[in-house]
């Protein structure tokens, strides 16, 4: 087996064929500042029109991942699911850059968002099964370099493609030739592992986890989807019962709302923020340096959070991630109080938005942490796959509520919204910690009390 990857290369890149992964991520990163951009200049359209786009999407994206999850499972060729992944990614792309209709738009996004997991599914298998216990925490945080460094390529390919004008549909081709040139070299750089594992195993590897709770893009709002459709079981009504009372005197499903609140906040803010971007006068390239500064800060204070968590402790971090976040959010709406200029809007979010990617990796890492340690030697799958539910809830209801407030409300109160939910959420995590301790005290076996000081004034060891 190949020894552990020490050097400073290695760390960045572990192996030659992950920089396949910076493309695909410059693709997907761009598209997702094109496409509402697209439906508000290109085709006229409204925050609302954009709010549905995202709800047909995410919707897509959930019913879709418990197929891609068991198809995964059942025929383990990870190169042919990326390379179809990433071939129709490219391919509608390609299409959009042509379409006049909002009707199409929505139809292409669904289809876009039916294919979207079958890519996450097979680039986390793939890493599991291509590298050794030994360098997976590695392979995995390379990995995520590549993601991050992709996805600032992609803004910056953006920002230079539209600085002289709203090129948005001749951009379309360009993330369909980035997405295309990441499926040939997957299809031409890699051979398959010689052993498959499930989709099961990515929950019981922390690097995994992590990387599939990461926020891939600007959104913050990671919904990472284990599709594990739990085996059926007679009297469902008591078991979930007895699984609910057991749950109770655990911090887990404290965890598990908490996270909820995140992700629904987090959904609300971000599909609202370009339209209001827009409305506030932004031109399109601003709008991609705006989400630049989130992706870059991301990439700056990612390495740090692991050491940071470290000397903070996860449970006090977590908390901090989710205040800072919600500040952010509020100042957001303070921006609508007063009459900014147009440069003045554009400074303020820049350094706001920044602001809200470092706190989503301190956020992330911290949750990400207090769930692994929470799951233990339960049952990871099946709780996963609550957390994935919930999730996908959250990313539904979120674009759904952003839709709602398109019609009735104003970026203001969306702003505040989202700050509201996710402040409710801080109380959640601080009893969640308050629970683990109880639950680990409990655990601990009874100590004899210490023994009164000898005579030579120093106490008697305990036995």
């Amino acid at each position: 087996m190949a020894a552990p990857l020490r050097t400073w290369s290695g760390r960045l890149v572990a192996r030659p064929w992950l920089v396949a992964f910076v493309p695909i991520n410059a693709a997907t990163a761009g598209f997702g500042i094109v496409l509402p951009l697209l439906i508000l200049i290109s085709l006229h359209g409204s925050w609302a029109e954009v709010a549905v786009a995202a709800t047909l999407y995410n919707t897509a994206v959930i019913l879709s991942s418990i197929a891609w999850g068991h198809l995964a499972d059942a025929h383990p060729q990870r190169r042919a699911f990326l390379l179809l992944n990433y071939a129709v990614f490219a391919t509608l792309y390609a299409v959009l850059a042509g379409v006049r209709s909002i009707y199409a738009l929505y139809g292409l996004y669904t289809v876009l968002g039916l294919v979207a997991p079958a890519g996450a599914n097979a680039s986390n298998l793939l890493i599991l099964e291509k590298f050794g216990a030994e360098e997976r925490a590695t392979a995995f945080a390379s990995f995520q370099e590549m993601s991050m460094v992709g996805s600032i390529v992609g803004l910056l390919i953006g920002y230079v493609w539209t600085v002289s004008d709203d090129a948005l549909r001749s951009l379309l081709y360009v993330l369909a030739a980035l997405a295309a040139a990441s499926a040939v070299a997957l299809w031409f750089g890699i051979r398959e592992a010689p052993q498959s594992l499930k989709t099961s195993n990515v929950a019981q590897h922390p690097e995994s986890l992590f990387s599939r709770l990461r926020p891939h893009t600007a959104s913050g709002a990671p919904v990472a989807f284990f599709p594990i459709r739990p085996p059926w079981r007679p009297r469902p009504i008591a078991r979930f019962r007895a699984w609910a009372k057991e749950e109770l005197r655990h911090e887990l499903p404290l965890i598990l709302l908490a996270s909820f609140l995140f992700n629904l906040s987090a959904n609300l803010f971000n599909i609202s923020y370009t339209p209001y971007l827009y409305a506030a006068g932004l031109a399109a390239s601003s709008i991609f340096l705006v989400n630049l500064s989130n992706n870059f800060v991301q990439t700056l204070v990612f390495p740090v959070t692991g050491g940071l968590a470290n000397r903070m402790g996860v449970d006090r971090m977590v908390g901090r991630g989710a205040y800072l976040r919600a500040l952010g959010y509020l100042a957001t709406a303070g921006f609508t109080f007063v009459a900014l200029a147009r440069s003045a809007t554009f400074g303020a979010n820049l350094l706001v938005y920044g602001l809200l990617g470092g706190a989503v990796a301190v956020y992330t890492t911290s949750s990400s942490l207090m769930l692994f340690r929470g799951l233990g030697r339960r049952d990871p799958g099946r709780l996963l796959g609550v957390n994935s539910a919930l999730g996908g809830v959250a990313a539904v209801a979120g674009a759904g509520l952003s839709g709602v407030l398109a019609l009735l409300g104003s970026f203001r109160v969306v702003f505040l919204v989202s700050s509201g939910i996710l402040l409710a959420s801080i109380p959640l995590w601080a009893a969640a910690s308050l629970a683990y301790a109880r639950r680990r005290d409990a655990a601990q076996p009874a100590h004899p009390a210490p023994s009164e000081p000898t005579a030579g004034g120093s106490p008697a060891k305990a036995r």
